[in-house]
């Protein structure tokens, strides 16, 4: 493979400490790499030095002659007077954009509900960092840096976006490199990974899941003091393979080398035990909707019946603005129903963790241990033999505090555990109800770990909001989306939810067509005038030959399906056994793969289709 771009024995150091020492690394054609490592180690400061915006203090960092590099920053620098064509397309003519099948399909998949000629200005935070990462993605690029692009992203828009890159950025067409803390994305989207901890720049082989392998592989080998580290590191693992068979089945490494490192590892919760110590807290009711509507300026949730169980642990889905806060508002009792009735338990107590840090707001200017101190001397986790009890301070190292933090002021934390000392004030006043409304903000990876590992041992309901797949498949055992206004039950998580949107944009796709935006409709009809093959809509009042025919196909593909599932359980056995070494044998087998996981696809959305049509 073509080398891109390398960096030789890089050094950076700062006033009050040295950043890198002696890194040297890599980009060839095909490489799709995510950088992961603990907030404040050096990840952003990586894609500076390799992108030429920040000088080494030695070493150098090289390039192939005329590579063409695009960026995406954090920061905000789009020009606010422009409008959103002119940022994404320039000057462009409309037929000359219009006619390139990449610009439009980034134009909607990220862009497509916002107006075509509004200004930068007018647009929110998230819609300008959409802009921003459309306006990178319609360009040519040799490679691509993104730094946090799932920022601002629904579940759907970070599924699209995995697609995209993935397409765009095969292998041996240019090279991606990409710092997040979704570790779903990181997964789906990345051959590689790098990990900036201690001064330097480890690399393995493979997205997170391979990641996670090799980690704790060089974990066991560590020093006593990476102990508590490698257990977080091993559990993770253990949900990996235990987990949504989607991620399991991915060959990111050897099956057989997984089930003998998590052989001893126990299950990542007791579900029997914590559902008994949610009733004895809880009792039998917690939180009862009961066909309950709201409206404000328009109908936003409609007829929901939802009986929330003691110990539950749910996941809510739902595109930004469908009425999610709205909902999580209706189970606190900080949003009454404009119908319909909401009944609370007794013993009911509700915290919130919110996106903001309202919380900490009287508490700025104390230290970290008096604003705990004035809550509990001690915090119990667990129930019967394995119950531990825990003062506040051990409870902060748990979250990734040091001894020496304690004195800190809470306004001198960073943005990170200033949301970790949150969730802790939370968890000392011990509710028994406990909701995450994006709990992900400003956390490294790690530290999603050990908040993931306290909350497996806590016995409340649990209801979490996030668009971040991997936390909610990790920590929830069930999900609902709220779609049209409505709560549904998601029995297949988060992949049902994503074909059912896709179902429901197919469905509107003429009306897109007619939209207000020029954008929309401009993308509608050229889609519609090359393709031909846009999902056809429900047909309801089928003839019943109609009927027949279309009950006669669902039956086929379900046997085909059936069919297709043992043949792609087979080919991941192959390539688990294959020998690593043999690049040609294993492409070999991940493109029989990859076609197989397609035609499974196509047929379980044709499957939604006629089911659909039936159901009308």
């Amino acid at each position: 493979m073509a080398h891109l771009l390398g960096a030789e024995s890089l050094h950076l150091e700062f006033p009050t400490r040295v950043v890198f020492d002696s890194v040297t690394l890599g980009l060839q054609e095909g490489d799709r790499v995510g950088i992961v490592g603990r907030n404040g180690d050096g990840k952003s400061t990586l894609l500076r030095l390799l992108a030429g915006r920040m000088d080494p203090d030695s070493g150098r960092v090289t390039r192939r002659r005329d590579l063409r590099l695009g960026v995406l920053d954090q920061a905000d620098t789009l020009d606010p007077e422009r409008t959103v064509a002119e940022t994404i397309v320039g000057d462009a003519a409309h037929h000359e954009w219009a006619g390139d099948a990449r610009t439009r399909d980034v134009i909607a998949g990220l862009v497509g509900d916002i107006a075509w000629d509004a200004a930068i200005s007018t647009l929110s935070g998230g819609q300008r960092r959409r802009v921003a990462l459309a306006a990178l993605l319609v360009g040519d690029w040799d490679v691509i840096f993104l730094d946090e692009p799932t920022n601002h992203l629904d579940v759907e828009g970070i599924a699209w976006l995995a697609g995209h890159l993935k397409t765009r950025w095969a292998a041996g067409a240019g090279a991606l490199v990409v710092v997040t803390h979704d570790r779903w994305f990181l997964d789906e989207v990345c051959t590689m990974t790098w990990e900036v901890h201690d001064r330097i720049v480890e690399p393995f082989e493979g997205g997170y899941a391979a990641y996670i392998l090799q980690r704790v592989e060089r974990d066991r080998m560590a020093a006593a003091t990476e102990a508590r580290r490698q257990n977080l590191a091993r559990k993770e693992l253990a949900w990996l393979r235990r987990g949504a068979p989607a991620r399991t089945s991915k060959p990111k490494f050897r099956i057989d080398a997984a089930n003998a490192l998590i052989a001893d590892v126990p299950e990542v919760r007791d579900p029997v035990s914590l559902q008994r110590l949610a009733v004895s807290r809880l009792g039998k009711d917690v939180v009862d909707l009961l066909d309950v509507s709201v409206e404000f300026d328009r109908p936003v949730l409609r007829d929901i019946t939802w009986r929330i169980a003691p110990g539950e642990r749910t996941g809510i889905l739902g595109v930004n603005g469908a009425g999610k806060s709205t909902l999580l508002g209706l189970v606190a009792g900080t949003v009454a129903p404009t119908s319909g009735r909401v009944k609370r338990g007794k013993t009911v107590k509700v915290a919130t963790l919110t996106q903001r840090l309202d919380e900490l707001d009287e508490v700025l200017d104390q230290p970290v241990r008096t604003v705990i101190a004035g809550l509990r001397t001690s915090y119990t986790i667990g129930s019967g033999s394995k119950a531990q009890e825990l003062t506040p301070g051990q409870l902060l190292e748990r979250l990734g505090f040091s001894s020496a933090q304690l004195s800190t002021p809470v306004k001198d934390l960073s943005g990170g555990q200033k949301r970790r000392l949150q969730l802790l004030l939370i968890l000392l006043d011990e509710p028994n109800v406990l909701i995450l409304d994006e709990p992900t903000n400003d956390l490294d990876t790690d530290m999603l770990a050990a908040i993931e590992d306290l909350l497996d041992s806590w016995p409340g309901t649990l209801i979490v909001v996030s668009h971040d797949r991997y936390l909610l498949e990790r920590v929830t055992d069930q999900q609902f989306a709220i779609l049209n206004g409505h709560l549904r039950q998601l029995p297949r998580g988060v992949d049902e939810y994503l074909e059912l949107r896709r179902a429901q944009q197919a469905t509107d796709a003429s009306a897109a067509a007619r939209g207000s935006t020029p954008v929309a409709a401009s993308v509608g009809r050229l889609e519609r005038g090359e393709n031909g093959d846009r999902a056809p809509q429900a047909a309801p009042g089928l003839t019943g030959a109609e009927r027949r025919n279309a009950e006669k196909e669902v039956a086929s593909i379900d046997r085909r399906i059936g069919r297709l599932q043992g043949e792609i359980a087979a080919a991941h056995d192959r390539l688990a056994a294959h020998d690593q070494s043999d690049y040609v044998g294993l492409g070999a087998l991940t493109d029989e793969l990859r076609a197989l996981e397609t035609e499974l696809a196509d047929l379980e959305t044709r499957w939604l289709e006629l089911s659909e049509q039936l159901e009308g």
